[in-house]
């Protein structure tokens, strides 16, 4: 007899540094959905705090196992670290402060039912204040989308700057699933083997960019990417305790990394690697500023 959707095995893989109390709050999440067989917690490094409480937690709950030693790898090594020790049919890839909400894996794995294979399907995320976040819908990344959506220049350009735009979430919200070019790293839902047939996540990346590479590969492979409006998740986002400055300089290598390897620079390598820079300075002097004004910040 072959299996319903919602019947297949999930195995749940989460990388966490210094995520903070939210850590405890998505695990629990993840635990209360009857679907998971295996939640993979890959430690890159956490608080003395949260890493006692994640070896109790492994310890009573036979579905966790919590990889560590490894040091801080990294997102995307962390997830190819994590997807290693699995072996159930169906994968989710979900940040350690993302919050899947009651029956929501149930509700996502229905879904798949109607999806061309081989796929992937993401969600509508939400902030926390319930307003849609950036992430969830995307465009590719181009040198163009790059500058449009890092300058915010569509503030300025009406329609022109909206068909530039990297980020979906401010168009008008779908009714059902469809296919789009990428989707946030933040949730991820796809078959295990799809995951291993593409060889995972590009280690290249540190952190940031790596999901809108996985998503254009997956797709060149012959893949689909999908989002469901129809179910919400809360991502929390920049809860780590992270220098900001740090963030911004990974962030800024991996926009790069990622138009190189993809052979997107159109010519426009020098100035778009020099306009690259001048921002990073910008966003740098401005974080400076603000924590000499108030002091450590999350992110």
């Amino acid at each position: 007899m072959s299996l319903t959707p919602t019947e297949f095995r999930v195995a749940v893989v989460m990388v966490s540094y210094r995520t903070g109390p939210i850590l405890k709050e998505s695990l629990g999440a993840v635990l209360r959905q009857p679907e998971v067989h295996r939640l993979v917690v890959v430690d890159n490094g956490n608080a003395v705090e949260e890493s006692v409480w994640l070896e109790q937690l492994a310890e009573e709950e036979s579905r966790v196992m919590l990889v560590r030693g490894q040091g801080n790898v990294g997102f995307a090594a962390g997830c190819n670290l994590g997807v290693a020790r699995t072996e159930e049919s169906r994968l989710l890839l979900l940040n350690p402060d993302c919050l899947l909400p009651e029956g929501g894996l149930a509700r996502l794995l229905a879904e798949t039912a109607a999806l061309t294979p081989p796929w992937l399907l993401s969600c509508r995320l939400l902030n926390p204040d319930g307003t849609e976040q950036a992430g969830g819908r995307r465009r590719d990344l181009s040198p163009g989308s790059l500058l449009v959506e890092g300058l915010k220049l569509y503030r300025w350009l009406g329609k022109t700057g909206a068909r530039w735009r990297f980020n979906l979430h401010q168009q008008p919200l779908p009714q059902d699933t469809l296919e789009v070019p990428v989707t946030s790293g933040a949730l991820m839902l796809m078959p295990r083997q799809a995951y291993q047939d593409l060889g995972g996540m590009d280690e290249g990346f540190f952190l940031h960019v790596e999901d809108v590479d996985f998503c254009l590969r997956f797709r060149h492979a012959g893949g689909r990417v999908y989002f469901c409006p129809r179910v919400e998740a809360r991502h929390a986002k920049s809860t780590s305790a992270v220098s900001p400055v740090l963030v911004e300089w990974h962030k800024t290598r991996s926009f790069l990394y990622y138009l190189r390897k993809h052979d997107r620079l159109d010519g426009a390598g020098p100035w778009l690697y020099a306009l690259a820079r001048g921002l990073l300075l910008v966003r740098l002097l401005g974080l400076r500023l603000l924590l000499g004004r108030h002091g450590p910040r999350l992110e």
